[in-house]
């Protein structure tokens, strides 16, 4: 879906600062964080829910959190993984994600 900010962001056509990239996800940069470790780990196909995801994407989205944990350096200090689904969850850009959040105590975060 051109229109879609998450599928011209993996498509290329919109600019992130990446942190990892699959043959089926981009992770990037939130560019409004809620913590100093904020990245967003998006499918390169247009699914709105997560239980639309496949398996494989599944997993690779869960393989690469942590992939992209451990190059941001938050691996073993710890982070959240959170998906929000739906409007009343906070989901903004009707186009699943995953919110990785780390970098200081979750205590501080909310």
């Amino acid at each position: 879906m051109d229109s879609c900010l998450f599928c011209q962001i993996t498509a290329g056509k919109q600019e992130c600062r990446k942190v990892i990239e699959t043959s089926q996800l981009v992770g990037f940069h939130d560019t409004n964080p809620k913590a100093p470790v904020h990245v967003l780990i998006v499918p390169k196909r247009h699914v709105e829910r997560p239980e639309e995801l496949r398996v494989e994407e599944l997993e690779d989205i869960f393989k690469q959190s942590e992939e992209v944990a451990q190059i941001l350096g938050i691996k073993d200090s710890g982070y959240r993984l959170i998906f929000n689904v739906g409007s009343h969850a906070g989901q903004t850009i009707d186009h699943v994600h995953l919110h990785l959040l780390g970098g200081a105590p979750a205590n501080v975060l909310y």
